[in-house]
This record gives C-alpha cells, structure tokens and sequence, in this order.
C-alpha cells in the first residue's frame, strides 16, 4: 500500500488563504479528492479557502501559478489520470508534475500535489478518500501544501527576527 508510513499531522492553517484546484475528468473519483481537501481544510481550521475547476490535470499549473501569484499562502492541485493505450498518459503526468513543481518553485507559495496517476480506475478510487478507500490523497495533499506554507511562515518569521 503506497499510504503506509504516513505521518499524522496536526495542523493550525487558521489564517491561511488556500486555493484548491480541481480537474474535472473522472467526477467519481475527483468529488471523492475535493471533498477529502476539505475535510483537511477543515480539520487544519482553514476557512479561507477557495476552490476553482479546470478541465483537466494538463490544465492545472497554470491555474496554480495565477492562485499563487494572486496571494494564496498555498495551493493544492488535484487531479487523475488513468493509464490508456497511447502515451497521453506520459505526457499529461509528465506536464502536470513538472507543471506545479515550477510553479512552486518560481513562486515559493507550496503546492500540495493530489495528481493521481493510477494504471486503472480501480487504484484512483482507492485513492480517493471515498467510503471502502484505502487512502484519502485529497486530504494528505492539503496537509502537505499546509506544512510546508506553516514551515515557510516560521522562516520568514526567523529571518525578519535575525
């Protein structure tokens, strides 16, 4: 199982302005990942959150960079891909990744990545924080981009203190 180990997190976001960023393929298995990121967001006491569709995971990074350039502390990207019969699969993963990493990186605003990238449908919905699923990758992706926003806020903290 690719959830085993972990962590638990308890989180304080209160203060936070998050920005979820859906894709639209699969609406089973997305309403399972959007309603895990706000169970998260809830559970971190964010209540300034917003969250925007796109049509699909090749169209979340630029949705992010704008949310992040826009002032958001975090953004969290959620999407699925399922492998097909041509390379698309790659190619859309491959964008997508690459796609947040940069915007994280160029803007410094963390981006919780909840891309799932399942060889079939079966694996995403045990993904999706639905009842029966093993894993709830909408929620842990909202924990990670709140981590690191908080960790990100404690260095600046540190700094302008230094």
């Amino acid at each position: 199982m690719s959830g085993a180990g972990s962590p638990n997190l308890e989180l304080d976001g209160s203060g936070l302005r998050v920005v979820v960023v859906a894709a639209s393929w699969h609406a089973q298995v997305m309403g399972g990942l959007v309603d895990g990121a706000v169970r998260g967001l809830e559970a971190a006491r964010v209540t300034d959150f917003e969250i925007l569709t796109v049509p699909g995971s090749f169209e979340l990074p630029v949705v992010a960079q704008a949310a992040a350039r826009a002032g958001a502390d975090a953004v969290v990207a959620l999407g699925v891909v399922i492998r097909g019969g041509t390379p698309h699969f790659d190619y859309v993963c491959s964008a997508a990744t690459d796609g947040l990493t940069q915007v994280a990186l160029s803007t410094g605003v963390p981006v919780g990545f909840g891309v799932l990238t399942c060889d079939d449908e079966a694996q995403a919905l045990d993904r999706a924080g639905l009842p029966g699923s093993s894993e709830d990758k909408g929620r842990e992706a909202v924990e990670a981009a709140i981590a690191t926003a908080l960790t990100l806020r404690e260095l600046a903290r540190t700094d302008a203190e230094g």
